[in-house]
């Protein structure tokens, strides 16, 4: 059965109220038929964009909280989450991982809370330029994916490979690249987790992904989507679902 493409639209900390708000008016006229379409602006934008942007696209969070509500300053609980609207999470980003030292084990305990509580997830992995260079790229991904792999269920959880150094560089990988890395991490799948997981795991590329390098990605059948950061605030957005879509059908 083929897999539906997904793109995933990871505002990170950017806009004010009048951004995200001229941001859903021009998502709201975008086609996504033939492609699952998830946006995720900054939480407190969440509930604008709840509200406004149209039933074909839905909504995640950034990150979200290891357990529920509580003395957890400046944390929001996957219950919260819910509540106002929201059906996806984000967990795993680099910037996550770097920046708020985020590892295996705590995004392990996030990713089964949230799934716990009904979310979907993006979960994301990746290796630095350091490890690829060293050709330790699938080592370092099975290194990300071990821990979480009895909770791998295709309908609720999609990978997102990301290599490291080129998120926000502008240097992506080569098709071949992004390809060969995504085949090795599904044959990884498959024999941690069967034939059937790996079948039908989505699995993302979220390396400086735009309208221009979406057509030539969109091509190589490992690759069932994109994780966009830059380009999700911007038209070109619509091209790179346009380019998804029409590769997949």
């Amino acid at each position: 059965m083929p897999r539906t493409p997904i793109v995933g639209g990871n505002w990170k900390c950017n806009l004010d109220k009048a951004g995200v708000t001229a941001l859903v008016t021009a998502l709201n006229g975008i086609d996504c038929t033939g492609c699952e379409v998830v946006v995720a602006p900054v939480a407190l934008h969440i509930p604008t964009v709840v509200g406004s942007i149209k039933a074909d696209i839905t909504v995640s969070a950034q990150n979200c909280n290891f357990k529920g509500n509580g003395a957890f300053t400046g944390e929001c609980s996957a219950d919260q989450i819910v509540d106002i609207g929201c059906k996806w999470v984000i967990l795993g980003h680099s910037e996550r991982r770097q920046y708020f030292k985020e590892d295996n084990d705590i995004l392990k305990t996030k990713l089964e809370y949230a799934l716990s509580k009904g979310l979907k997830v993006i979960y994301c992995i990746g290796e630095s330029l350091d490890e690829r260079n060293a050709g330790k790229t699938i080592e370092v991904l099975k290194s990300q994916v071990e821990p979480i792999k009895d909770l791998l269920k295709p309908e609720s959880v999609v990978i997102a490979y990301e290599p490291i150094w080129a998120i926000g560089t502008g240097v992506t990988a080569t098709p071949e690249q992004a390809q060969e890395t995504h085949k090795d991490l599904r044959a990884y799948i498959k024999e941690a987790c069967g034939d059937a997981v790996a079948d039908a795991v989505r699995i993302q590329y979220g390396g400086s992904a735009n309208a221009k390098n979406a057509p030539e990605l969109s091509a190589c059948p490992d690759i069932d989507g994109f994780l966009v950061g830059g380009a999700s605030l911007k038209p070109e957005f619509g091209d790179i679902v346009k380019a998804i879509a029409a590769a997949k059908k």
